[in-house]
């Protein structure tokens, strides 16, 4: 009787070591998982990066007719990983989720034309911006607005990428105020405290500025749908923006 209770007791004792240890391994896992992100170079390690981007926002991120993602984050998104010397892995995104795929770490990096703004910022850790947004205003070319005193005649505000591509479908229409009100900026976006890429992509973008890629970007994606009138105004290089 008592051989079989200290069979009992060492087995017990096993057990309970082996759950202390089952315990431990789980907190730890739970520290490793509890940041969501991979750092830089986990991607490096790992030899591919997940950037969500727009499948259906053309021109900043579509799927052509050949099934290929093409547009101004697009193209951005590609050299990012050139840069970095891995392969890009595109994760389709909408405006909803943007957030919530990075907190999940369904993605890396963001690049869905994402306007930064401080309650997002609260969420997310935003690099430096490579793209101005503001409000726009498309009128009558024989009605120009051109300020608010002039506003007499029919006009159309809103973004002003959308005022800008409406004047180019449509003949006959100018955008006398390109800018109404402050500028905000597009930049990307990573998972909060994710630091070590972070700081890899302002490194990127501040090198990227230096050869003017974003003006290249916009007039190999964006010029078509927006013309070249405004091309300086709404790219930032290098994440400078004026002022």
């Amino acid at each position: 009787m008592k051989s079989t209770r200290k069979w009992i007791a060492a087995i017990m004792a096993v057990l309970m070591l082996v759950l202390m240890a089952a315990c431990g391994n789980g907190g730890n896992a739970a520290n490793e998982n509890k940041a969501g992100y991979r750092t830089l170079e986990e991607i490096k390690a790992a030899g591919t990066i997940n950037i969500g981007v727009f499948s259906d926002k053309n021109p900043f991120g579509y799927v052509d007719e050949n099934g290929e993602y093409q547009g101004y984050d697009v193209y951005f998104a590609r050299r990012l990983a050139e840069d970095l010397g891995v392969k890009v892995n595109f994760i389709s995104t909408e405006a909803a989720n943007r957030i919530e795929y990075l907190k999940t770490g369904k993605v890396d990096v963001i690049l869905a034309n994402f306007t930064v703004t401080p309650a997002r910022a609260e969420e997310v850790d935003f690099a430096l911006p490579y793209m101005n947004v503001a409000l726009g205003v498309v009128s009558p070319e024989g009605r120009v607005i051109t300020t608010l005193e002039d506003w007499n005649a029919a006009a159309w505000a809103n973004d002003n990428t959308e005022v800008l591509a409406y004047a180019m479908q449509n003949p006959g229409y100018v955008v006398g105020i390109p800018t109404l009100g402050g500028n905000d900026t597009i930049a990307p976006a990573v998972t909060k405290g994710n630091t070590t890429l972070l700081d890899w992509l302002n490194e990127e973008i501040k090198a990227l500025g230096e050869e003017k890629f974003f003006h290249a970007d916009y007039e190999a994606t964006l010029a078509d749908t927006y013309g070249l009138d405004y091309e300086d105004e709404l790219v930032v290089e290098g994440g400078v923006t004026a002022g």
